[in-house]
C-alpha cells in the first residue's frame, strides 16, 4: 500500500475582506511568516499547522476579485495556483455577498484546480435575511461548500477537514464545467483545439480550454506567454480573427461577452441557492456607514480617528522611547569602552532598535490592525481618495503618510496596504520626506526656539507642498498608469482581539529580523569612520559644498552625518562640535533654517531605510534615497537664495 501523505499544501483564495486572513490567523497562529513573493512587492504569507496526522502548509494569496493580469495579485496568485499546482485550494467567500464573490469561483473551477469553499460570514448573511442552500450550491458547484463564522472560530475546523479530504483524494468532486453561450463556446473550442496542435508545451502548464478563454479576454500576460512560445505567432494571430468574428456577432468587446455571460450563470446559480425571508432593516453597522461615510460627518470622524492615531503614535510613542532609551543607555552605556566608536555604534544601534520598535512599530500595528479589522479604514480611504488621486495613490495612502509624522519606519512598513507596487514606489518617495519626531525636534530646537513658531509652521507647510509636488513628479516617471478605487466595503464588526495580536506579533518579528541587523551594522559603521578617522575626513569634504552650495557652516558637517544614524543626534552634534548650545553665536538665521530644511529632506536614518530595504530591496531603497538628497540640495539652494534676496541675513 501507497504510504499516506503527511503534507497537504492548501491555498486560500477569495476577495478582499471576506475573511481570508481571519481564518488564516485562527487556524495558524503565530506559526507564520511574512516575506515577499519573489522579484516582487507582493506580500506573501505562509504557515503551518498541524491537523490529526498530516502537517499542511497553508498560504494566504492576496486578496483578488478576478483572475485576471489586471494587477500584479492577480497575476501572483493565478501563477500559484496554475505552475505551483497546491493541493487544494480553499475558496472563501463572503456570504452575505454571494453574487459578487463566486465571480472568483467561477474562474477558479475554469482553471480545472481542485477545489472547497468556506462560506463566511453567514452570520451577517442571517442579518440581513438571507439564507442560502448550501447543499444546493455545493451540487451546483461541484465541490464541497462549508458554512463558517472565521472570525469566531465557528465551522473552521469543518472546512479545514473538508480541505484537507478533497487533498487527499478521500472525497471526489466532479466540479461544475462552465460553459457559455453559443458562439462564445465555438469560439472557446476552435482556439483550444488550435492550442493542442501548435502549443503543446504551454498546456502542459495551463489547461488549454483556460488558455483559450483568457486569449478571448485579451489577457495581456498570457498573450505575452503565447508570443514566447515556438508558433505563438501564428496562434496569436488565428485568436484574434475569432475575436473579431464574436465581437461582430455580439456586438460588443469580447472581455464584456464572456464577464456578462458569467455573470448570467451566476445570476442563476444564486437565484436558485438563495432566498431573501425578510427585507434587512437598517442595522447598526449601516448606519455607521452612512455616518462615517457622510459629506461632513464622515469628515469630522475621519479627524478624530487621525488626531487619535497620531496621539498614540507620535506623542505617546515619544513618551515611552525617552524612558526606554534613557533606561537602557543607563543600564549597557556604561559597560561599553567610550573610546571605541564602532562598539559604541553596535550599542546605539541596538537601543535605536527598541525605542524604535516597542514605542512607535508596536503601537502602530496594533492600531492599523484595528481599523482594518473593524472595517473603517476602506472608509477612510474612500473620503480622501480624491486628494491622493493627484498624485495617482488612493485614499488609504494618507494613512502611512499622518504616520510618518511620528516616525517613518511604521509609515513605510505601511506602504504594503498599497494594491501596486507602482503606488507602493509613489508612497515611498513622499514618505522619506515627511518630517519624523526626530526632525521636528530639530525645527523646534533652532527655528522654533530662535525664530518663532511661525517661521516653523512655514517650513512643515513647504514641506508638505514639496512631498506632494515630488509625489507628481513621481507619478508622472514611475512606470504604468494609476489605477481606479476598487475597494470592498465590508460591514462594520468587533474586531478579533486575537486576529490584531497575531497579525501585530507576525509583522514585528519580522521587522526585528531583518531590520535590526541593518540597523546595528549601520550604527557600527558611522561609529567606525570616527575610528578611522574618516568622519573628520569626511566633514573637510564635505565642507565646501555646504559653504558654497548652501551656505552652511562647515561646523554642520559632521552632525548631517551622525544625523543618518539618527535624526535627532543631528541638534546633539551640533552643540558638541559647536562647543554651545547656544546656536546663535554659530548660525544665523537664514543658515538655521537652511539647515532645517536640508535635515527634513536629505537622506534618511538607518531605521527607514532598513525598513525601505525590508519593503524595497537594495535598487529602490538607494533611487529614494538619492532622490531626498537631491530634493533636500535643489530646495535648501532655493530657499537660501530665496532668503538672501530678502535681506535675511
Amino acid at each position: 500500500m501507497p504510504k499516506p501523505k503527511r503534507v497537504v499544501r492548501i491555498a486560500l483564495a477569495g476577495n478582499a475582506n471576506v475573511g481570508k486572513s481571519t481564518f488564516f490567523n485562527q487556524i495558524t497562529g503565530a506559526s507564520q511568516h511574512v516575506g515577499n513573493w519573489p522579484g516582487k512587492t507582493v506580500e506573501k504569507v505562509e504557515g503551518f499547522v498541524k491537523f490529526g496526522p498530516y502537517e499542511i502548509y497553508v498560504l494566504d494569496l492576496p486578496g483578488i476579485y478576478s483572475l485576471s493580469a489586471y494587477s500584479e495579485e492577480e497575476v501572483v496568485a493565478r501563477e500559484y495556483i496554475a505552475v505551483e499546482k497546491p493541493d487544494v485550494i480553499l475558496n472563501i467567500v463572503d456570504a452575505s455577498a454571494l453574487e459578487r464573490n463566486l465571480y472568483l469561483t467561477l474562474q477558479l473551477l475554469e482553471l480545472e484546480v481542485p477545489l472547497v469553499v468556506g462560506l463566511n460570514m453567514v452570520d451577517v448573511a442571517a442579518k440581513k435575511g438571507f439564507r442560502i442552500d448550501v447543499d444546493k450550491l455545493s451540487r451546483v458547484l461541484g465541490v464541497p461548500v462549508v458554512p463558517m463564522v472565521a472570525v469566531s472560530g465557528r465551522g473552521v475546523s469543518e472546512v479545514l477537514s473538508k480541505a484537507v479530504a478533497v487533498a487527499l483524494g478521500s472525497e471526489k468532486v466532479k466540479p461544475l464545467k462552465v460553459t457559455y453561450g453559443k458562439e462564445v463556446e465555438e469560439a472557446v473550442e476552435r482556439i483550444t483545439r488550435l492550442l493542442l496542435a501548435k502549443l503543446p508545451s504551454l498546456c502542459k502548464t495551463y489547461p488549454a480550454r483556460w488558455l483559450a478563454i483568457k486569449l478571448l479576454e485579451e489577457d495581456e500576460d498570457v498573450i505575452d506567454k503565447v508570443l514566447k512560445t515556438p508558433n505563438g505567432s501564428e496562434v496569436l494571430e488565428s485568436a484574434r480573427e475569432i475575436i473579431r468574428q464574436l465581437e461582430k456577432v455580439h456586438g460588443e468587446s469580447s472581455q464584456v461577452v464572456i464577464a456578462s455571460e458569467r455573470y448570467s450563470l451566476i445570476g442563476r446559480i444564486v437565484e436558485e441557492v438563495l432566498k431573501v425571508e425578510k427585507r434587512s432593516l437598517m442595522t447598526l453597522s449601516d448606519r455607521l456607514d452612512l455616518l462615517t461615510t457622510h459629506r461632513v460627518w464622515g469628515y469630522l470622524i475621519l479627524s478624530a480617528v487621525v488626531a487619535s492615531v497620531f496621539t498614540s503614535v507620535f506623542v505617546v510613542g515619544n513618551l515611552l522611547s525617552g524612558l526606554i532609551e534613557e533606561w537602557f543607555s543607563a543600564l549597557i552605556t556604561p559597560l561599553v569602552p567610550r573610546n571605541i566608536g564602532f562598539v559604541n555604534g553596535l550599542v546605539d544601534g541596538f537601543i535605536a532598535g527598541l525605542v524604535l520598535v516597542i514605542p512607535y512599530v508596536i503601537p502602530f500595528y496594533l492600531l492599523l490592525f484595528f481599523l482594518e479589522d473593524s472595517g473603517y479604514l476602506p472608509r477612510a480611504a474612500f473620503l480622501l481618495d480624491s486628494l491622493m488621486h493627484w498624485v495617482g495613490l488612493h485614499g488609504k495612502a494618507f494613512i502611512p503618510l499622518l504616520l510618518g509624522y511620528g516616525c517613518n519606519v511604521p509609515a513605510c512598513l505601511g506602504c504594503r496596504i498599497m494594491e501596486t507596487a507602482r503606488e507602493k514606489t509613489i508612497l515611498g518617495f513622499m514618505i522619506t520626506m515627511i518630517p519624523c519626531a526626530a526632525r521636528t525636534i530639530i525645527i523646534l530646537s533652532l527655528v522654533g526656539s530662535y525664530l518663532g513658531v511661525h517661521v516653523a509652521l512655514a517650513i512643515y507647510a513647504l514641506d508638505l507642498a514639496v512631498v506632494f509636488l515630488v509625489g507628481r513628479l513621481a507619478n508622472m516617471a514611475v512606470a504604468g498608469k494609476p489605477i481606479g478605487l476598487i475597494m470592498e466595503m465590508p460591514p462594520y464588526r468587533v474586531p478579533s482581539l486575537k486576529v490584531i495580536l497575531v497579525e501585530t506579533y507576525v509583522r514585528v518579528k519580522d521587522f526585528i529580523f531583518i531590520a535590526f541587523p541593518l540597523l546595528i551594522l549601520g550604527s557600527g559603521f558611522v561609529g567606525a569612520l570616527g575610528d578611522l578617522g574618516l568622519s573628520e575626513a569626511l566633514s573637510n569634504t564635505l565642507s565646501p559644498f555646504l559653504n558654497f552650495v548652501l551656505g552652511l557652516p562647515g561646523v554642520t558637517a559632521i552632525p548631517l552625518i551622525f544625523g543618518i544614524l539618527r535624526k535627532e543626534l543631528t541638534i546633539a552634534m551640533l552643540a558638541e562640535v559647536a562647543g554651545t548650545m547656544d546656536f546663535s553665536k554659530v548660525l544665523t538665521p537664514r543658515q538655521m533654517i537652511v539647515f532645517s530644511v536640508f535635515t527634513v529632506f536629505y537622506i534618511p536614518c538607518i531605521a527607514t531605510i532598513a525598513a525601505m530595504f525590508r519593503e524595497y530591496r537594495l535598487k529602490k531603497t538607494v533611487i529614494i534615497s538619492l532622490a531626498n538628497i537631491a530634493v533636500a540640495t535643489l530646495v535648501s539652494i532655493l530657499v537660501n537664495l530665496a532668503l538672501m534676496s530678502a535681506g535675511v541675513v
